[in-house]
């Protein structure tokens, strides 16, 4: 009754367009092709948009998702083994098209769900309404760009080679079992980033959501069920270390996709067995620091800075999070950039321009304000107005100045609306500050003259994966390669990077007295392997 009396009250409110009568059943999971109930206790989702009613405030939970335990986690691996069969079953043996044809359908089923995907997303991890209308968007067009890409991959393999005295054809093959745990930002297009490529190179999957984002693949259950054989995607939920641990303990798992951060995926691999037949796709923690040197379009500088350290609360390893401004330029620099996040509007996803929502981590205001409290003791202050204001869970922006390498907040990854700003005076500080640092993602590079962009690019590139040149950091567009260096990357994904991260490339090869069976079985038509 308390939940069914907190979403009167919550409609009573919230704009018609952007209510949800009904939520997901969250306690299924997907094992085998069928979606089964689970009867035991869940974990309740409790939406991180407060509503204020009558002067009082209420949260409320929006659904569950269930507490599997290791019984049911090995059901999904000896799933996801009997549909690979040691590369001998239906999913890695079809052809190409074959596969393409089932994401296909699989597309055709997903584009009917894009309105309640948003919803449901927003509710859970209140990203703003149209950010999550983006990311449904974007996952689309990356599955039609993943396919157009494989068959140009496909059509490059289809070449009879030679080498010295060797005839030889190279294909790329499956790998095997991918277990895929991808991050709450991003949960369907970080998911999907990593799941559909394994799939189209035919791999058999596991799917662990996130915690928080645990609902939003619910809605593709069916999809899944009806598009792939069974076994080939397994979705299961619950306490990451319970379901998670006895798969990898296992050591049949061959590659694990994995967005997070750095201490789980040390977790998660020393727990396999057998590590060296594990191949790891690793987006973790980033720090990506913005260089603004004295030459510099401020005004440029401030807006992608702003833009760069603040989409969607600055929760992307993709954000800006330590800026370093030139002590020649840094009180102008603060004075754009602090006027800008000023004009920032925070409150709920649906409101209309809304850049600032409410976070959705438990305790994560808390955290935020202790790593600016650690900062004042030492010497930084926020030189914003009102930054730091703590409403409900809804955190405003804080810009801290100035930042020094004995705070927190300058090494740790904030992952939140809170940025450290750091002067300097030459470029020995700034090697000091890559050299030393345990992140190497992106940056970005704002000047306007060689004589600065020059030597800090032949630096960056042996400590960066991308520079950005008087643009904040991103991932897109998808077909560039992304990746990083230390503790932020290991694996690429992009478009075609993807393709070849989640497969193998294998080859027949003959020399003369070989050469007639070659080509006999390639124009046979028999192989599905070697073929024209």
């Amino acid at each position: 009754m308390a939940f069914r009396q907190s979403m009167i009250n919550a409609n009573n409110i919230v704009p018609v367009d952007y209510r949800i009568e009904e939520f997901p059943d969250g306690m299924n999971y997907l094992v085998d092709g069928e979606i089964r109930s689970y009867h035991g206790q869940g974990s309740e989702v409790v939406s991180p948009l407060l509503i204020h009613h009558d002067g009082n405030r209420s949260s409320f939970t929006i659904g569950k998702f269930p507490n599997l335990g290791p019984d049911e986690a090995l059901q999904a691996l000896a799933a996801a083994q009997q549909a690979y069969a040691s590369g001998m079953g239906e999913w890695p043996q079809m052809s190409i098209e074959q596969r393409i044809n089932a994401i296909n359908q699989f597309a055709w089923h997903m584009r009917s769900m894009e309105k309640k995907y948003a919803l449901l997303e927003m509710w859970e991890i209140a990203k703003p309404y149209t950010s999550c209308l983006d990311e449904f968007k974007r996952t689309l067009k990356y599955i039609q760009d993943s396919i157009e890409r494989l068959r140009e991959l496909d059509q490059e393999s289809s070449a009879v080679s030679r080498a010295e005295n060797y005839i030889y054809q190279v294909r790329r093959c499956p790998l095997g079992i991918c277990l895929c745990m991808g991050p709450f930002n991003y949960p369907l297009n970080e998911t999907f980033a990593m799941l559909i490529p394994a799939l189209l190179m035919g791999n058999t999957l596991i799917i662990k959501p996130p915690r928080y984002g645990a609902l939003c693949l619910v809605p593709f259950f069916e999809a899944f069920a009806r598009s792939f054989p069974p076994g080939v995607v397994n979705i299961i939920n619950g306490d990451g270390a319970t379901i998670i641990g006895p798969i990898m303990e296992s050591g049949k798992v061959t590659i694990l996709g994995f967005t997070g951060s750095s201490r789980v995926a040390r977790l998660l691999t020393d727990n396999y067995e057998g590590s060296h037949r594990l191949r790891t796709i690793l987006g973790l923690e980033a720090k990506n620091p913005a260089f603004i040197f004295p030459d510099a379009d401020l005004e440029l500088a401030a807006r992608e800075c702003v833009d760069g350290a603040l989409e969607f609360n600055g929760q992307r390893c993709t954000a800006l999070k330590h800026i370093w401004v030139h002590e020649k330029v840094a009180d102008h620099f603060l004075e754009l950039f602090t006027r800008r996040i000023g004009e920032l509007k925070c409150g709920m996803p649906w409101e209309e321009g809304v850049r600032i929502t409410p976070l959705p981590e438990d305790r994560k205001c808390e955290w935020l304000s202790e790593l600016i409290l650690d900062a004042e003791q030492k010497g930084a202050r926020v030189v914003n107005p009102g930054g730091g204001f703590v409403e409900d869970n809804l955190f405003h922006p804080a810009v801290l100045y100035p930042v020094s390498k004995d705070m927190k907040i300058h090494q740790l990854e904030q992952f939140g609306p809170l940025i450290p700003v750091s002067s300097f005076s030459g470029m020995d500080e700034l090697v000091d500050y890559l050299v030393n640092s345990d992140y190497g993602q992106q940056a970005s590079l704002f000047t306007a003259s060689p004589q600065y962009a020059a030597p800090l690019i032949d630096i960056l590139v042996n400590h960066v994966s991308r520079i950005n040149l008087n643009a904040q950091c991103r991932r897109s567009p998808d077909e560039l390669p992304f990746t990083g260096r230390k503790n932020s990357a290991e694996g690429t994904l992009s478009v075609s990077d993807a393709l070849r991260s989640f497969s193998i490339r294998s080859l027949v090869v003959v020399n003369e007295q070989g050469k007639e069976v070659f080509f006999r079985t390639l124009e046979s038509g028999r192989s599905k392997f070697l073929r024209i």
